[in-house]
């Protein structure tokens, strides 16, 4: 359906660490053509990136006639994972915030199909998963010193995921 009409679907996966957004990437694209499926999940920004307009590196990405885009992670990491971290400031943020919907509109409006979903995991959850990573030599690729950081800071991380939601549930 999406190559026979030309459709642009943009999927955006967030949540909390260990939510299981990449197993259900994974389940997602295990079945379905890499000639039409993309699966896009950007590193730490390059210096280069860093000068540039907080979003440009996302849009490289964005999807053509024919194509569906998962982002594993996406922009919102300016709403969640930067702020709570202490990697832009409280004004970035909220700049970020009131020009996302913005921006998703002139997505929409261009024809891509936005779809946003984000996976939630109870405090306990986390905690089990994580000594699950730890334990597990099979899943200790999958920690990294920012989950152990970020561990902490789980209130910080729902204030931050209600103001996200606030601002872009649109």
């Amino acid at each position: 359906w999406v190559k026979a009409t030309g459709a642009k679907i943009c999927i955006v996966f967030e949540g909390r660490d260990t939510a299981g957004k990449g197993g259900t990437i994974k389940r997602i694209v295990e079945r379905v053509s890499p000639r039409v499926f993309r699966v896009v999940a950007l590193p730490t920004p390059t210096d280069r990136e860093k000068s540039q307009m907080y979003l440009q590196r996302y849009m490289a990405h964005f999807p053509a006639a024919g194509e569906v885009v998962i982002f594993d992670r996406s922009w919102y990491n300016r709403a969640g994972v930067e702020p709570v971290m202490g990697f832009c400031t409280p004004e970035q943020t909220q700049r970020f915030l009131n020009m996302v919907p913005l921006v998703e509109k002139a997505m929409v409006d261009s024809g891509i199909i936005l779809l946003k979903y984000w996976l939630e995991v109870s405090e306990d959850e986390q905690t089990r998963r994580l000594k699950s990573r730890m334990d597990d030599p099979r899943k200790t690729w999958k920690l990294s010193p920012m989950d152990l950081k970020s561990y902490s800071k789980w209130y910080d991380y729902s204030r931050a995921r209600d103001a996200m939601f606030a601002a872009t549930d649109t």
